[in-house]
């Protein structure tokens, strides 16, 4: 297969490693995540000026009509770059909710604002014993008149702490880890009901603990049907661990070429420690681990276009068991072979290997994923 990058995909590629090589070197990141809410509205509008917030979107709805590799690229640039700023819980996850699911009105109302950078998403899943099972839900929306009232926690919200709009999963009918019965609201951040506890997690970013008490939308709040809402929930986060593969392809990327050019300039006995063969194999495990991601990342990048939900969520999952090992290689030996300066908060190296961390666990960690390659028949 040709997986040369095309004319207009290459100039894409150089476009934001341009932005990124200019906006985000790690001291300008350290500031970045000072700012209110952990990350930089200037790079932020940076991004929206070269039309990155819009790559997904329809042509007819102000985008670009951009696939999945346009995401892969910039995903990769991102982790590169540890990239802070909202773009998965935004443009991946909240935009692939509108496209996949959201009325023409819902676009109209939310589409432009995520392109020109005026507006950010949360997506609001994860429950106290949930875990990664996408289905066990127990926060509640009851009907009232026309619309609906909310009620129930969720946890870890990515950027639920500045979202100006909240997509939350929500049980209408059934028991907790019924597959049916399950809806998703659009809901606006400053709802009378919401309570926000954020705080910044490991790798840099931002998370909230929110809980809902009686909180009333309307009935056009409902993304799809309110009663089978599964089916879209498991689709845009399947493309979410498919943005998730790619940003950690780029971070392995930069934490392999950190990692290389350490050993070459750190002596030890009066020589650089690159020189030794056991550090140069141990090096080389880490290129071809970063190589195998890569070819995983690109088949996870493939499979986000099958149509069979069920062979696509299988491919998906086989990616991220390898992404999963390749990332804990990857890391864990690039802090090995810096020593303890690796550990340091001043260490760049450190950062990368929180990111990787977090990423493993998103979405469902390597264990997880191998029991579904598994129970699909699948083999790693």
């Amino acid at each position: 297969m040709d997986f040369d990058l095309s004319e207009e995909q290459r100039l894409l590629k150089e476009s934001v490693d341009g932005l990124l090589t200019d906006a985000y070197d790690f001291e300008q990141r350290k500031k970045y995540m000072k700012e209110k809410g952990g990350w930089s509205k200037a790079v932020w509008s940076k991004l929206a000026e070269q039309g990155l917030l819009g790559l997904p979107f329809a042509e007819s709805d102000g985008g670009f009509g951009a696939g999945g590799v346009e995401t892969m690229i910039v995903m990769e640039a991102l982790g590169k770059a540890l990239v802070v700023e909202p773009y998965l819980a935004t443009v991946v996850i909240g935009g692939g909710f509108l496209r996949h699911g959201g009325s023409a009105e819902q676009k109209a109302a939310h589409i432009p604002g995520i392109i020109d950078g005026s507006k950010t998403f949360a997506f609001a899943q994860l429950e106290k014993n949930s875990r990664y099972d996408l289905f066990d839900v127990t926060t509640t929306a009851k009907k009232k008149g026309a619309g609906w009232v909310i009620d129930g926690e969720k946890f870890v919200v990515l950027n639920g702490e500045n979202a100006d709009t909240l997509i939350v999963t929500a049980r209408t009918k059934g028991e907790r880890r019924d597959r049916n019965g399950i809806g998703l609201f659009l809901v606006p951040a400053s709802a009378k009901g919401i309570s926000r506890k954020g705080y910044p997690t490991q790798d840099g970013l931002h998370a909230a603990d929110i809980s809902f008490t009686g909180v009333e939308v309307g009935s056009d709040a409902a993304i799809g049907n309110p009663e089978d809402s599964l089916a879209l929930i498991e689709r845009v986060v399947d493309e979410a661990r498919v943005a998730l593969c790619a940003e950690a392809v780029g971070a392995m990327d930069e934490s392999l070429k950190e990692t290389v050019e350490y050993i070459k300039t750190r002596k030890q006995f009066g020589v650089a420690i690159g020189s030794f063969q056991s550090l140069q194999h141990r090096a080389s495990d880490m290129f071809v681990a970063a190589e195998q991601a890569r070819s995983m990342s690109m088949f996870a990048t493939m499979a986000g276009d099958f149509e069979d939900a069920k062979e696509r969520a299988s491919a998906i999952a086989a990616a991220k068991v390898q992404i999963g090992k390749s990332l804990k290689l990857v890391g864990q030996q690039s802090i090995q072979l810096h020593g303890g300066i690796g550990m340091t908060m001043e260490a760049k190296i450190g950062h990368y290997f929180k990111r990787l961390t977090m990423i493993e666990n998103t979405f469902g960690d390597t264990e997880y994923h191998l029991r579904r390659v598994a129970d699909a028949g699948g083999l790693i």
